[in-house]
């Protein structure tokens, strides 16, 4: 048994109510999921990560978790997660489930007794805190979602601690009873056969106990931000020391079991490379990956230098890249400026993500050239858009059903009005539109991943950049692959030497040492021997 199969492999995020529905509530589940499933093993993912289904009143769509260990009605139940677990494993895939470690519901039973008063025996449970003496909360650390992070409980005479919604109550991990009940649940799923954790929030389960509050962020900037969360530097509401500590436990749960592993979501944004190697450092998490990759920047400055960043920090650390996820606008929307059209940089995003060294996690959608679904107010879910409209218009625009034919009802996820609609600017781009199509962006990204597959060296080999010059980004992985992509909408010619050999490539021109790349074009190719490229 391969005990590190997730070295290098590519895990598919799912997000479960989006994904396909099976009983026609207009919300994707279990049933759906399971169905599809030999759409996935074709395409040649090695893993699927499934976004929260646990029970849950939804208002942060499932990331606000009342029962731990039970599935949630909208997506089924215990035995259709048994039944996909079983045909995932049968078509030869990894189960990862996301696990809400920091906070819980407000409905959650124990938060419910917590809150009653200050001698139960789930009092010490969550974040409590007296008052200042003017009746203020305890400090200034503000909530992800707006607003500060702390909120009255007349119960108690206390306020607690929600670093998102204030029906998120964080979890005081100081306490050891509150550690060992989380991995308790953790357990429950590692018999019931989940292959790993993607780890919600993973940075910010433990508080400065002294609960000093948030110096100012030290960054001058042009103008504030959308989110005033973002004006603050999080040195004492997260990051804390204690952390480290408890993902050990973690880790040393995990090592009972063969073959599983962990990927932490790193929500930090300034020193997120840094944290991702320190926290996949010795026996911690196996993978993490931070926002990085999932901003706006395209760049061959950029790639490079988080890539560089993160193997000179940590060079026994592991890093799980992603461009895009349920979180972040769809990245062939929001890097639109740098496309010569959505397919071309849809296609050299899917060869430049799968030529990276590390593990890789791609997204409901993004092998079909998926773009963002524009929503109008009245069409939100997401707290987030609801809060900061229109400056921010929230995370519902990436979760928008999955498309799968066009000549189906809402493209074939539900017969019943969807949660989120289906739009005509994603429905053109459906499975149905491209799976018979050699040139599609679906057919690339299978070609892409067999070739991933294949390479012990796009899976292992290290990274050596090549000194070229923008919008050129050029580097070799091991001693035998050479990757040139052009990050730019405009026609590129570059120089090469060196005894090469073409293997994959869009839009690129090989003669007499000059590889002409039109816009967004991109090469990969055998090496033997040393290699330059300029440009």
């Amino acid at each position: 048994m391969n005990n590190e199969w997730w070295r290098g492999a590519v895990t598919y995020q799912i997000y479960p109510r989006s994904f396909q529905d099976s009983n026609n509530d207009g919300i994707g589940d279990l049933v759906g999921i399971t169905e599809r499933l030999p759409y996935l093993a074709d395409l040649g993912v090695d893993a699927i990560w499934l976004s929260p289904i646990f029970t849950s009143p939804m208002l942060d769509m499932g990331y606000d978790v009342s029962n731990y260990t039970d599935i949630d009605p909208t997506f089924g139940t215990l035995a259709d997660f048994d039944k996909l677990i079983a045909r995932a494993h049968e078509l030869g895939l990894k189960v990862i489930i996301d696990q809400v470690l920091s906070h819980s519901s407000s409905q959650h039973p124990f938060f419910q007794e917590s809150r009653q008063n200050r001698t139960n025996p789930k009092a010490d449970w969550y974040v409590w805190a007296d008052p200042q003496h003017d009746g203020s909360p305890p400090n200034n650390w503000l909530a992800i979602f707006g607003g500060g992070a702390w909120q009255w409980e007349s119960r108690r005479h206390q306020y607690y601690l929600h670093n998102f919604l204030i029906e998120q109550p964080d979890f005081n991990f100081h306490n050891p009873e509150v550690q060992d009940w989380l991995l308790s649940t953790m357990r429950f799923w590692l018999e019931r056969g989940v292959d790993g954790f993607r780890l919600d929030t993973v940075n910010f389960y433990f508080h400065d106990k002294l609960l000093r509050s948030d110096p100012a962020d030290y960054r001058r900037k042009d103008k504030p931000d959308w989110n005033p969360y973002a004006m603050q530097y999080h040195i004492f509401s997260k990051n804390q020391p204690e952390n480290l500590a408890f993902l050990e436990r973690m880790r040393a749960l995990l090592d009972e079991f063969d073959a599983r592993t962990m990927v932490g979501e790193m929500g930090e944004d300034h020193h997120p490379i840094e944290m991702m190697g320190e926290y996949t450092s010795g026996k911690r998490l196996h993978m993490c990956y931070s926002f990085e990759m999932l901003k706006d920047p395209f760049s061959a400055t950029h790639f490079r230098t988080l890539i560089e960043e993160f193997y000179t920090g940590a060079p026994n650390g592991w890093p799980c890249w992603a461009f895009s996820n349920h979180d972040v606008t769809r990245h062939t929307s929001r890097w639109q400026q740098y496309g010569a059209s959505n397919e071309a940089l849809a296609k050299q995003a899917g060869a430049l993500l799968l030529s990276l060294q590390g593990s890789i996690c791609i997204y409901e959608g993004e092998e079909l050239g998926q773009t963002e679904t524009d929503l109008e107010y009245s069409e939100l879910t997401d707290p987030q858009g609801l809060r900061f409209w229109p400056e921010n218009k929230g995370r519902d625009g990436c979760r928008t059903p999955m498309v799968w034919d066009t000549t189906k009802p809402n493209a074939g996820f539900s017969e019943a009005k969807p949660w989120l609609p289906v739009k005509p600017e994603q429905a053109a781009h459906s499975v149905s539109t491209q799976i018979d199509k050699p040139d599609s962006v679906l057919n690339f990204y299978k070609k892409m991943l067999r070739l991933r597959k294949s390479s012990e060296t796009l899976k292992h080999g290290a990274t050596k950049f090549l000194d070229t010059q923008e919008p050129i980004l050029a580097f070799t992985r091991g001693e035998d692959i050479l990757c040139v992509f052009n990050l730019s909408p405009r026609q590129q010619t570059v120089k090469v030497d060196g005894n090469i050999a073409g293997v994959l490539s869009e839009a690129a021109q090989l003669a007499n040492g000059q590889l002409s790349l039109a816009g967004n074009g991109f090469a990969l190719f055998t090496i033997s021997g040393q290699v330059s490229v300029s440009n």
